[in-house]
């Protein structure tokens, strides 16, 4: 049975509806990924889990029990703040222990016990430094030793890696999820970066305009988004417009066949979407969906290339390995999408 259970919960501010009946259950010991665009609510939703707001309407229930109206010091819940409000005038030890100290923990325990939390967070003989001195990836460390202290239940984390460089952000979220994996914590991690979520969660909501539009492993949302508006958002995606008709797509004199995820109507407008690794600039002679294009622009990044094409359909991206054929800007090649490849979303849900 879920642990965490989020029932129709609304926040509205004024006429604005920051978070519209979202309902999420996660399950005990799962890292759960709230990530979408700014603004879309997903930070708003965290803190009315956390108890830091009050929800308009709907409830929060915690082994069945109601906790909408509990406030967020007696739900006990750890939470790392994006910024996170380390005492600068305390020592790391002395940070890492300042709940513990505040309910009355006794000096030699809560030492004990921030010695043990800095050692899991790979910081031991840090204890009697001063925040000032840290680096940012050992002050993100030290704020979630302090969220540890008290043993939460849940582990809520606000953008914890926004302030660090690419690198050392990278690294951390392994370090995280790792940590995660070892206390079997039910952890809930706001985000708007999609790698992040990818790497770290073992469930994705993907959330816009205050709604989750998805809910799922990272893989089953990136291989089958729900709707366009997934698909832009997690990973890369070419899109163009067309209309169906005998279970084609039709873009002026020119159709492409599809394996359509949903029945659409003769006539119907659609958003239709391939990803760049999907496609190809090779295919047999004659095959279906080929479409003639010119290159303008070609990227190598590692053991990749981004090919930029302009086509009929619009500009589109083709990702290959380096080892394949080389192509030159201005060269004219045949962009080829199986119908497999092609996802198509409605029209009025496109992003």
């Amino acid at each position: 049975m879920p642990e965490l259970v989020v029932k129709s919960v609304t926040m509205e501010y004024g006429t604005v509806r920051a978070v519209d009946a979202v309902s999420l259950s996660f399950a005990h010991g799962e890292l759960t990924a709230l990530l979408g665009p700014s603004g879309c609510g997903k930070t708003t939703l965290l803190r009315m889990i956390a108890g830091l707001e009050a929800p308009s309407r709907g409830q929060i229930l915690l082994d069945g029990a109601d906790i909408t109206a509990l406030p967020a010091h007696k739900r006990k819940f750890g939470m790392v703040f994006q910024s996170f409000a380390l005492f600068p005038h305390l020592s790391v030890a002395e940070n890492v222990a300042y709940a513990l100290m505040i309910d009355g923990v006794p000096k030699a325990d809560r030492a004990a016990r921030a010695a043990r939390l800095l050692d899991m967070v790979q910081l031991a003989g840090y204890g009697d430094r001063r925040i000032g001195a840290l680096s940012g990836g050992q002050k993100q460390r030290v704020a979630i030793a302090r969220a540890l202290a008290q043993e939460p239940s849940v582990f809520l984390l606000d953008e914890p890696m926004s302030a660090l460089d690419a690198k050392l952000r990278e690294e951390m979220q392994v370090e995280l999820r790792l940590l995660q994996q070892r206390l079997g914590i039910t952890t809930i991690v706001v985000t708007h970066d999609q790698r992040e979520a990818m790497t770290m969660a073992d469930r994705v909501v993907v959330m816009s305009k205050g709604r989750a539009e998805q809910v799922g492993p990272p893989q089953d949302i990136y291989q089958r988004p729900a709707n366009a508006f997934v698909a832009d958002f997690i990973g890369r995606t070419n899109f163009w417009d067309a209309r169906v008709y005998g279970g084609r797509l039709m873009m002026g004199d020119l159709s492409l066949f599809m394996t359509p995820s949903a029945n659409f109507i003769d006539g119907a407008p659609v958003r239709a979407a391939c990803r760049p690794e999907k496609a190809s600039l090779t295919a047999p002679e004659g095959a279906a969906n080929t479409v003639p294009a010119k290159v303008t622009f070609v990227r190598t990044i590692g053991p990749t290339r981004d090919v930029h094409l302009s086509t009929p359909l619009g500009p589109i991206v083709v990702e290959s390995p380096v080892t394949a054929d080389s192509y030159a800007v201005g060269q004219v090649v045949s962009l080829h999408m199986p119908p497999d490849a092609i996802q198509v979303f409605p029209a009025e849900v496109a992003a």
